[in-house]
Parts: structure tokens; sequence; C-alpha cells
């Protein structure tokens, strides 16, 4: 029986776990890793529906790499055990195996960049109010935001042309207080390293716009499982 052909293998198990296993026959590993992959797939999703933006947010994150470092591991398992069944090995085809393994840094940087679309958006009280102070200032609230809470936006909405600061006044485990306030910079004298004179741009307070008021609700796992997270969310907004 002639082994199969070791790019052939990394190349089947490239496509999904276990494949290239199966093709050198050892098809109870194989179809081992094959339900591995599929429960994988399952717990990542899982956790990503579940965690993605609360306080939790590196749960999945890390699941779904350590998925991904998985499947570069089977592959390179599945492409030395082939290896080792060829009696003279040939030498580096073309399409090097290495050049193969090489797309698998594709999906690691997928998930790398596009987890961060959807994670941790309520995360931390300063992650709510990135995403509020960037939806205030384009005049595009979302619904999701409470009613009280647009309402005053749009009332005290900031002034053309200022610059903006918020800043967490206080902050517990469970609520969390800001403050919205309308700024200007001024110059002021510095030293670098205590020695070199020269000059700093300092953040001045001009008018406190709003008071904003956060809390952090418990989160389950789909299904149930309580591990801790909470999700911020911003519950009120009135004049400071």
């Amino acid at each position: 029986m002639t082994p199969p052909e070791p790019g052939r293998v990394l190349r089947l198990a490239l496509v999904g776990w276990g494949l290239g296993h199966i093709a050198i026959g050892r098809h109870a590993l194989g179809r081992a890793l094959l339900l591995a992959e599929v429960i994988g797939v399952a717990v990542v999703a899982w956790l990503t529906i579940g965690l993605a933006d609360t306080s939790a947010y590196l749960v999945p994150f890390l699941a779904g790499t350590a998925f991904i470092v998985a499947w570069a591991w089977q592959a390179v398992d599945a492409y030395r055990s082939a290896r080792l069944l060829v009696a003279t090995p040939t030498t580096t085809p073309e399409r090097s195996p290495a050049a193969a393994i090489g797309w698998l840094s594709l999906p690691l940087l997928v998930w790398g960049t596009g987890f961060w679309l959807i994670g941790a958006h309520s995360g931390t009280p300063a992650a709510v109010l990135d995403r509020f102070v960037s939806e205030w200032t384009t005049q595009s609230l979302a619904a999701e935001w409470p009613a009280s809470v647009r309402r005053a936006a749009r009332a005290s909405g900031p002034p053309p042309g200022a610059d903006l600061r918020i800043r967490i006044t206080g902050a517990d485990a469970s609520q969390a207080t800001a403050v919205a306030e309308a700024i200007h910079y001024e110059r002021r004298d510095a030293r670098f390293l205590g020695i070199l004179p020269g000059t700093a741009l300092e953040p001045v307070a001009d008018e406190r716009l709003l008071t904003l008021e956060l809390t952090a609700r418990p989160v389950e796992l789909p299904g149930g499982g309580d591990i801790g997270a909470v999700r911020w969310e911003l519950v009120s907004a009135g004049a400071p």
C-alpha cells in the first residue's frame, strides 16, 4: 500500500480536524478529532454569545485563540505522521507545507481583529461611556440607550466644535458615576525629565453637561451558569 503524500495529508487536516489522520489510517483518532472540532466550535460560539460584551470578554477570546492553535497542532501532527510513513522522504514540493500551514494565520487574524468589533463593548464603565460619547457627538444615539438618557443627551448636547471629556468620578463593583464636560486646552510651562524646560497642553473644564449613572448587571451564560461576569449599562443621565 502506497503511503499517502504528506502534503495532501496536511491539506486535508487543514480542511477539517482529523481528516489528515484518517487519510493515514488512524481512524479512531481522526474521528475523535472531528468530534472535538464540532464541540470546540459549539463551545466558542456559546462563550462568545454569552460573554463577549461582558467583563469576562477574555474568556471567549482566549477560547477562540486556543481553538485555532489546536487546529494547527492537529494539522502539524498529521503531516509529521505522514512523513514518518514515507520510506524515502522527497524534497519539499513547490507548494510547501509551511506555506499551507501559514493559511491558518488568516483565521487567527480574523478572530484577533474581528472579535473586538463585538467584544468588550459593555465590559467596563469606560467602554460604555466611550460608545455613548461617540454616538452623542454625532447626534446618532441608538435606541438601545434608555429613553431618559436620550432625552437628557438631546437637551444637553455638546456645544458645536467643543472638546469633550468624560470623567469617572466614582466607581465600585456594581455602580459608577461619571460627568461629561466641555473643555478647552491651555498651554502650561513644564519640564521634561524635571530638567529641560518646555510646555504642555492641559485640559480645563468650561462647563458640566451631564451626570451619568452606570450599573453592573450580573450575566449568566446561555442555558444557565454564573461565572461572576457583569454587563455595564448606562441607566440614567441628567443635569449636573
